[in-house]
C-alpha cells in the first residue's frame, strides 16, 4: 500500500473521531460516550467477549462470500461464454435478483432453522447475484476477435478461461464483490440479532438492551473495522491482480 493510501486512511480516522470527540461534547449525554472511553471499555472486554463474537461474524461472512464466488463465478463465466445459456438462464436471474433479500429471512428461517446455515445462506444470496452479473457482463464486453488467435490454435475452454476470460472479468468481479460486502455486514448484523447468542449483532443489541452504551459502541467499533478491513483487502487484492488498471 502506498504511502499517501496510509496517510489518506490516517487522515480520515482522525477526522472520524474528532468529530465524534466534538459531537460527545456537544451533547454531554451517555448514549454519545466520549471515543476515548469506549476504547477503553474495548480494550477491557476485547478478549472476554467481543474477540469471540467477532470470530463468529466474520466466520459467517467468509463461508457466505466463499460459496457465492464458487457458484457466483462458474455461472457467470458460462453465461457471459455462452449466449444460448444466457437466454436461458438470465430470465431467471433478473427475476429472483431484485428481490430483497433480507425480505426473505422468516422464510430462510423457517426452512433452515435459526442456526448458522440461515444466516450464511442470506449473505450468499446477497453476494451471488452480483457476482453472476458482474462476471458475465464482464465477458460480454470482450470483442470477438479478442477470441480468434486461440480459437485458431485449437485452445481448450480451460486455456480461453485463463488467458482471455479471467483477466477480463476480474475487475467487474472485485467490484461486484465490494459492493456487496457492505450488504452483507448490514444483513449479518440484522440475522445476528434472531436466533443466536453469538456474533457482533448479538453482542450490540444485548448491550443496549442492558442500557451498556459503552459497550454498544466498542461492538460498532469492532464491526465497522471489520467492514474496514475486508475492504483494504479487496482492495489490495486488486491492486495486485488489475495492476494496469493503476498503470
Amino acid at each position: 500500500m502506498k504511502k499517501y493510501t496510509i496517510a489518506a486512511y490516517a487522515g480520515a480516522i482522525l477526522l472520524f473521531f474528532s468529530a465524534w470527540w466534538l459531537l460527545a461534547k456537544a451533547v454531554s449525554l451517555p448514549i454519545i460516550p466520549l471515543p476515548e472511553l469506549v476504547l477503553a471499555t474495548l480494550g477491557r472486554v476485547f478478549f472476554q467477549s467481543i474477540a469471540i463474537h467477532g470470530v463468529y461474524s466474520l466466520w459467517r461472512i467468509m463461508a457466505g462470500l466463499f460459496l457465492a464466488i464458487a457458484v457466483g463465478l462458474p455461472l457467470g463465466v458460462l453465461l457471459g461464454y455462452f449466449p444460448k445459456l444466457d437466454k436461458v438462464l438470465s430470465p431467471v436471474v433478473y427475476l429472483t435478483y431484485p428481490i430483497p433479500k433480507i425480505a426473505l429471512l422468516p422464510i430462510v428461517m423457517l426452512l433452515f432453522g435459526v442456526g448458522e446455515a440461515a444466516k450464511i445462506l442470506l449473505i450468499f444470496l446477497i453476494v451471488v447475484f452480483q457476482v453472476i452479473v458482474a462476471v458475465r457482463d464482464g465477458i460480454r464486453l470482450i470483442p470477438a476477435e479478442t477470441y480468434y488467435p486461440l480459437n485458431s490454435l485449437g485452445a481448450s475452454f480451460y486455456r480461453i478461461f485463463c488467458d482471455i476470460l479471467w483477466p477480463a472479468s476480474l475487475p467487474k468481479f472485485i467490484t461486484a464483490v465490494r459492493v456487496a460486502m457492505a450488504t452483507a455486514i448490514s444483513v449479518l448484523f440484522f440475522t445476528e440479532t434472531f436466533g443466536t447468542q453469538f456474533g457482533l449483532g448479538y453482542f450490540i443489541m444485548d448491550a443496549w438492551l442492558r442500557v451498556n452504551y459503552l459497550e454498544m459502541y466498542a461492538g460498532i467499533f469492532v464491526l465497522s473495522l471489520m467492514g474496514l478491513v475486508l475492504f483494504g483487502i479487496i482492495d489490495l487484492l486488486e491492486r495486485c491482480f488489475c495492476s494496469w488498471q493503476y498503470k
